[in-house]
């Protein structure tokens, strides 16, 4: 799983020379930390693996400036980029949703939607919506707005901050069939990039169609790697 998790680890991670002494071995000590770590990765992770069917869900959405009931299977047969944030009427959040919903349009183009989740109701996207963005606001929406009242879909994904009943900010990539090729989960203070997300899919979409891999850094018209011993060799000796 490709994931980055900027986030502080468990105060039962953190260990020194003293506590040593106090686990009374190195053999317990060592099973205690194998055990704290099992269940921070479990933890963190929800329901939500790489190469697994993405976690299902339905749920009130703002589409168009109207409330509608959306599910993930709607979407079959198209890639899937959703993207959760901590609250609406913030800070950093505003200029990610207006960066995604205004390349809404390069996305579809290469039959992939966006779509925005927090724990916020659906009246408060709303309200969020119809603020103008020189007042903090967003304005019009390209992209649907999910209301993650329950907390369900962000805990089913793995990015619920459970002291704080918010999302981190989670970024996920999901196939045409359902299947979930890409997590990133940043901590609260720092915003996502569209145009690595955009760049994301088109290399997904390129080893879906083409069956080749995609270096580092790899863009559309880029070379790409022949997965196979022999044949890789023709882009290594460039």
């Amino acid at each position: 799983m490709e994931a980055s998790v900027a986030r502080e680890a468990p105060s039962c991670l953190k260990v020194g020379p003293a506590h040593l002494t106090h686990y009374g071995s190195r053999r317990s000590f060592l099973l205690t930390l194998v055990g704290s770590v099992l269940l921070f990765t479990i933890m963190s992770s929800g329901n939500a693996q790489i190469g697994k069917p993405a976690p299902e869900f339905k749920a009130t959405a703002v589409v168009d400036g109207q409330f509608k009931e959306i599910k993930l299977s709607d979407y079959k047969g198209k890639y899937v980029v959703i993207f959760f944030y901590p609250l609406d009427f913030t800070f950093v959040c505003p200029t990610e949703i207006i960066a995604f919903s205004d390349r809404a349009g390069d996305f579809r183009s290469i039959n992939c939607e966006v779509i925005g989740c927090s724990i916020d109701s659906h009246f408060t996207h709303l309200a969020w919506i119809n603020t103008p963005r020189k007042e903090g606001g967003l304005g019009a929406m390209k992209i649907p707005l999910v209301a993650d009242l329950t907390k369900s879909i962000s805990r089913d994904y793995g990015v619920l901050k459970e002291d704080e009943g918010i999302a981190y900010r989670g970024l996920f990539v999901i196939d045409g069939k359902g299947t979930l090729r890409q997590i990133t989960i940043n901590d609260l203070p720092v915003g996502r990039s569209v145009d690595e997300t955009l760049r994301l899919v088109q290399a997904f979409q390129h080893t879906d169609k083409h069956g080749e891999v995609c270096p580092a850094g790899w863009k559309p018209g880029s070379d790409t790697i022949i997965p196979d011993v022999e044949k890789s060799k023709a882009f290594f000796s460039k």
